[in-house]
């Protein structure tokens, strides 16, 4: 095993900083796009079912 303990792993040597800020940027950016995604496919299926309620209407 590369690390003797668990410290040794969050402590990543010298470069905790730098590692776990990347896995932190990461997970947001994967967060913030499947959130963007999921309102922009409610937004675009609410604006479908409006027009198609409204050409109904006629």
């Amino acid at each position: 095993m590369a690390f003797n303990s668990l410290t040794e792993f969050l402590m990543m040597g010298t470069h905790a900083v730098y590692v776990w800020s990347a896995y932190g940027f990461s997970t947001l950016a994967l967060a913030w796009l499947v959130w963007n995604t999921l309102a922009t496919r409610r937004k675009t299926r609410d604006t479908l079912r409006k027009r198609f309620l409204r050409n109904q209407a006629r």
